[in-house]
């Protein structure tokens, strides 16, 4: 029996004008809520944390190509 990927997040930046950067992706932690894992996936690919200021988003790795258009 194949393993089931683990989900993951794209971390995406927002460098414009609804522009969105790829700047990293990060694998989804079993048991965090849906919330803090999105926060965690920002603080990992970025390095930041999500409420500095700048604008993230972080959506599943299946959902990323409908965030950045």
């Amino acid at each position: 029996m194949a393993e089931r990927a683990t989900p993951a997040y794209v971390v995406l930046r927002l460098v414009g004008d609804d522009l969105w950067q790829v700047i990293g992706e990060v694998e989804r932690r079993p048991g965090n809520t849906a919330r803090v894992a999105r926060a965690q996936a920002i603080r990992d690919a970025a390095g930041r944390d999500p409420a500095e200021g700048e604008v993230y988003r972080a959506v599943l790795r299946s959902e990323w190509r409908i965030a950045a258009e």
